[in-house]
C-alpha cells in the first residue's frame, strides 16, 4: 500500500516536500489556507541566487536547488533566466572586496563569477551601467517571476505527479499522522507542517523553543522611463555586507564602514537594493529589513524613497512606482533553516532567512530522504 504525505502549506518549501515525495512514489496531500498561495514565496524577488550563499552547506544546497529550479522551468512550463547577476561596486571599497572575493573565495569554493570593469563594463546594456567603478557577474544566478512560476508548478505536480490539493482550507491542529482541517481529518504516514513565518497556529509550543522572528520588507514594482530590457537580477555593493558569500571577508569591513559614515539610515533599515525583471518590462525592487515578533501593517514612505533613489542611481534612469506590497518571511533562528522532528510521523521544515527559493527544493530532498528511512 502506497505510503501518505500530509504537507500543509503551498508555499516554496510546501511544495518543495510535495515533489520531492511524489517523484519518490509516495501519495502526497498539500493543504493550504488561501485560494492560492500569498506568502513569502510569490511575494519575494524571483532569485535563486549561487553566488551569494556561504560556503558550505548552503552553497550546496544553492547548486543542487539550482538544477532542480532548471527541471521544473522545463516541466512545469514557467519562465527561468539562467544567465546570472550582476553587483554593482560602485565605490573602491566595494570593489576591492569583490576583487579579492574573485582572486581567493570564488576559486577556492569554486564559484562561477567573472568581474567587469573597463570596456567589458562598457559593453554592458550598451553603457548604461558604466557609471559604476565595476561588475561581479554571477554565472549560476537564476531568477524567475514568482506570480506565475509557483502556480505553474503547483499545476504540474498536480498533472504530471498526482498530488492532491486543498486550497482553501485552514488546517487548525495537526497530531503524528493526523490533519485536522475545516474540510475534514485526514491521516498519512508523515506530517509535514511548513507553514512559513506563522509561528502560532500549528506547533506553537516546539516552535517557541527556536526564538522565531519575523523580518518585514517593504517592496515595490516599477516601470522604468527608458527602453531598458532588463534580463539580468541586480544588486549593489550593498549586498556585500548582507549575503553570506561576501560579508565574513575582512575587506567587508571597509565597506561597512563607508555604509555606516554616509549612509547610517540604509543601515538601520536594513536596506540593499535588489532589482528582478519581470516577463513584461516592469521591475521588482526592494528590499528593507524590519524584524520582530509580529509584522508591522505600516510602511515608511522614506524607506520607499530611499530605496527609489539606489534604483534610479543604479539603473541610470527615472522610474515610476506601479504597484507596492510587504514582503515577509521567517528569520534570525540559531541556523539559517530548520527541520525539527516534534514526534514520530510529525516533523516542521522552516526557513529562517530569505533563501527559500535559492535553497529549499535541495533542502526538502534531504529531509525527505531521512523520512523514507523512518517509513
Amino acid at each position: 500500500m502506497t505510503q501518505t504525505i500530509l504537507i500543509v502549506g503551498a508555499g516554496i518549501l510546501g511544495l518543495s516536500h510535495a515533489f520531492a515525495a511524489a517523484k519518490r512514489g509516495l501519495k502526497v496531500q498539500v493543504f493550504e489556507r488561501s485560494a492560492t498561495p500569498l506568502g513569502a514565496s510569490v511575494r519575494n524577488f524571483g532569485m535563486a541566487l549561487v553566488t551569494g550563499q556561504p560556503p558550505g552547506e548552503m552553497l550546496d544546497l544553492a547548486r543542487a536547488s539550482r538544477e532542480i529550479w532548471a527541471g521544473w522551468a522545463q516541466q512545469a512550463g514557467f519562465d527561468l533566466k539562467q544567465n546570472g547577476s550582476y553587483l554593482f561596486a560602485r565605490t573602491e571599497a566595494e570593489e576591492h572586496l569583490l576583487d579579492v572575493f574573485c582572486q581567493g573565495r570564488a576559486r577556492e569554493f569554486g564559484y562561477r563569477a567573472e568581474l567587469l570593469r573597463g570596456a567589458d563594463l562598457d559593453r554592458l546594456y550598451g553603457g548604461q551601467f558604466s557609471h559604476h567603478r565595476a561588475a561581479l557577474h554571477g554565472l549560476d544566478d537564476q531568477q524567475l517571476y514568482s506570480r506565475e512560476a509557483i502556480p505553474a508548478l503547483i499545476g504540474y505536480l498536480q498533472r504530471e505527479l498526482g498530488v492532491e490539493f486543498h486550497f482553501s482550507t485552514l488546517v487548525s491542529e495537526v497530531e503524528p499522522g493526523y490533519v485536522h482541517t475545516t474540510a475534514g481529518s485526514f491521516k498519512g504516514a508523515q506530517v509535514i507542517v511548513c507553514s512559513g513565518h506563522d509561528y502560532q497556529t500549528l506547533l506553537a509550543e516546539p516552535l517557541a523553543s527556536l526564538d522565531p522572528q519575523i523580518c518585514r520588507l517593504q517592496m515595490l514594482r516599477v516601470r522604468p522611463k527608458i527602453d531598458l530590457q532588463l534580463q539580468h537580477a541586480l544588486m549593489t555593493g550593498l549586498s556585500c555586507v548582507h549575503y553570506g558569500a561576501f560579508a565574513d571577508l575582512p575587506e567587508a569591513a571597509a565597506v561597512q564602514a563607508d555604509i555606516l559614515r554616509d549612509s547610517p539610515h540604509l543601515d538601520r533599515h536594513g536596506i540593499h537594493l535588489l532589482v528582478s525583471p519581470t516577463p513584461y518590462g516592469d521591475l521588482i525592487i526592494g528590499d528593507s529589513h524590519d524584524y520582530g515578533r509580529d509584522p508591522s501593517p505600516f510602511n515608511g514612505e522614506q524607506v520607499d524613497n530611499w530605496m527609489l533613489q539606489l534604483c534610479e542611481q543604479t539603473l541610470g534612469c527615472e522610474v515610476q512606482v506601479v504597484e507596492r506590497w510587504q514582503g515577509v518571511y521567517g528569520a534570525r533562528g540559531a541556523k539559517p533553516f530548520t527541520w525539527l522532528q516534534v514526534a514520530p510521523g510529525l516533523s516542521a521544515a522552516l526557513m529562517q532567512t530569505g533563501v527559500g527559493m535559492s535553497v529549499g527544493p535541495a533542502m526538502a530532498e534531504g529531509n525527505m530522504a531521512r523520512l523514507l528511512e523512518e517509513l
